[in-house]
């Protein structure tokens, strides 16, 4: 083709028109299930807490916990990478990092327990229990001690309990909104969920609430734990995950997996539940691509084997939680629940090492995909969307820095946002 050589069509106008306005439900429709990832970060955990075993001190704890692990334990890099089997190259920026995350920032997202790990109680206890909680969440947000992301995981929607989850989440709302306001990095759990009825039964809790205290609509999202085999598929055999998402009609955050309870309801041993058994593995994939591109991100569970005792044995649950925490990074599964402060150690050790590992390809490919120099390696825009997700997602939990990434990359945060399309 020849410059200025006339370009021959067949369709009219009007038929293009008419495909567009055809279309136009279905795009209204497009862009109101897959919104696309939120842009906001994620955390790496979520750490568990009873209720009552809640304090002012609990994160600062948590931290000093697990150094006096590291210390006991693993004093330096060259033990920690032995037990853990990282390379030389790694030993020494990942345990570094790791100590200083301890100190800095030891919990990322924290869930004060009102369920399974706090039981049922007296209803004048569980009253006072969640009136503490929010007037401690609010005085950490006030001092910046807090961390990141904090909130409750209530009772669920079932009826035994149903009255009392509902009683637990609006006396600690209402004692936020009296004691300063609900704070950005507010998240709210509700677990058991079975049907998607329930789902709604939440949405229209946060409605109710925000309206009665002026909130913005929507203000008040929530995650969902699939714990029961009906959250995964329903009686008449299809899957339940993207019904309840769309239940929760946009203010659902995540899907949390529950590693133990849905064992159980598949009659999976005791012995045999696990983040890495088969039931789990179906489960988890069904929650992947029914989340997939609706802005809900997905949580893995946890392992129940804890990181005490001699130091053998420590150093055995150290290396099963490094395995799997590890699993489910390579599976997008970028978070997880974390029940023991000698848990944090080798959470940060795998997330650090998985992160950094893959710095120099990950920026030399997204590199020459910005500047159309090839390689070996032909990327497209979802895989430069990829790359500089996983480069994000390093930088927000600590695992590099911008100006290593800057120096691979001659990108800033501004353009690796915008590749990731955050």
């Amino acid at each position: 083709m020849t410059q200025g050589e006339t370009v021959g069509t067949t369709l009219a106008d009007a038929v293009r028109e008419g495909i567009g306005a055809s279309l136009a439900a279905t795009d209204a429709e497009l862009a109101r299930r897959y919104p696309g990832d939120p842009g906001t970060r994620q955390p790496v955990h979520t750490v568990y807490v009873p209720a009552d075993a809640f304090t002012a001190d609990t994160v600062r704890s948590w931290g000093r916990q697990a150094l006096a692990a590291l210390d006991e334990h693993a004093p330096d890099a060259e033990a920690l990478a032995r037990v853990l089997g990282l390379s030389d190259e790694l030993a020494g920026p990942v345990y570094d990092r790791v100590r200083a995350k301890l100190e800095r920032e030891p919990v990322e997202d924290l869930r004060i327990d009102f369920e399974d790990g706090y039981g049922q109680r007296p209803d004048a206890e569980e009253d006072a229990a969640a009136v503490a909680a929010a007037r401690i969440v609010s005085a950490a947000v006030a001092d910046r001690t807090a961390p990141p992301y904090i909130g409750i995981r209530m009772k669920c929607m079932e009826a035994a309990v149903r009255d009392r989850g509902i009683r637990t989440l609006d006396i600690f709302l209402s004692t936020l909104m009296r004691s300063g306001g609900l704070p950005d990095g507010l998240v709210l759990t509700l677990p058991k969920v079975t049907f998607p009825q329930q789902v709604t039964a939440m949405v229209r809790l946060c409605e109710e609430f925000e309206k009665a205290h002026g909130l913005t609509p929507g203000r008040i999202g929530f995650e969902i734990q699939i714990e029961t085999t009906q959250s995964i598929l329903g009686p008449d055999g299809t899957a339940t995950v993207p019904r309840l998402i769309d239940a929760a009609e946009g203010r659902a955050t995540g899907l949390h997996y529950g590693t133990f309870d849905y064992s159980a309801s598949c009659g999976v041993s005791a012995a045999y539940q696990s983040m890495d058994h088969p039931v789990a593995d179906y489960a988890k994939a069904v929650m992947q691509v029914a989340a997939a591109g609706t802005g809900v991100r997905l949580s893995d569970g946890s392992t129940n084997v804890l990181p005490v005792g001699p130091t053998a044995q420590v150093h055995d649950a150290w290396r099963l939680h490094h395995g799997l925490v590890r699993r489910s990074l390579a599976r997008a599964y970028y978070q997880g629940w974390d029940m023991h402060p000698g848990h944090l150690p080798t959470r940060y050790a795998a997330v650090y090492a998985f992160y950094r590992e893959g710095l120099d390809t990950a920026a030399a490919r997204l590199a020459a995909y910005v500047a159309k120099a090839g390689g070996d390696v032909m990327d497209e825009p979802a895989t430069a969307k990829a790359l500089s997700g996983y480069l994000l997602r390093g930088l927000d939990c600590g695992a590099v820095d911008l100006e290593e990434v800057t120096a691979r990359t001659a990108l800033g945060r501004a353009e690796l946002d915008a590749l990731a399309g955050r």
